[in-house]
């Protein structure tokens, strides 16, 4: 259940950042917004590091786990925010939401295929209802 919540906090911090990221975003280009963002993360990441007392443990991260959790970074925090963030700029919140927000369904196909995780009815119905929202969505959009 701990889980639950911690995903429920993370929702709602997802919720709200387009918000204050389409203000921001006005007036300047897109990558010099998610530059001046991840300098921001790298700073507020960094003290957490620092305070915890647990920067000698990245020295102890595999070459194996660097290369993945820099693919991880390549598609999340650089290729995926940038799209995000030109998506913000440009379109509705809400619009540009909902179709981000199809990336669980993505991610339930990824992770049975590539990582042999079980694909249960409840999965497959919530993927189902994500293609759903994103075609609503399109819809309302053409419209």
């Amino acid at each position: 259940m701990y889980a639950f919540w911690l995903a429920f906090f993370g929702s709602v911090c997802w919720g709200l950042a387009p918000i204050f990221g389409k203000v921001g975003l006005r007036g300047i280009p897109t990558i010099d917004g998610l530059a001046a963002r991840t300098l921001i993360t790298i700073l507020l990441v960094g003290l957490w590091v620092l305070i915890s007392g647990n920067i000698a443990r990245i020295s102890e991260i595999s070459t194996k786990s660097w290369f993945f959790l820099g693919l991880e970074a390549f598609f999340a925090t650089f290729a995926g925010d940038l799209a995000y963030y030109a998506a913000i700029k440009r379109g509705d919140i809400g619009q540009t939401a909902i179709v981000l927000a199809s990336s669980p369904f993505i991610s339930v196909f990824a992770g049975s295929f590539f990582l042999g995780e079980t694909l249960t009815m409840m999965k497959l119905a919530g993927a189902a209802l994500i293609v759903l929202g994103v075609v609503l969505i399109g819809f309302d959009a053409m419209g």
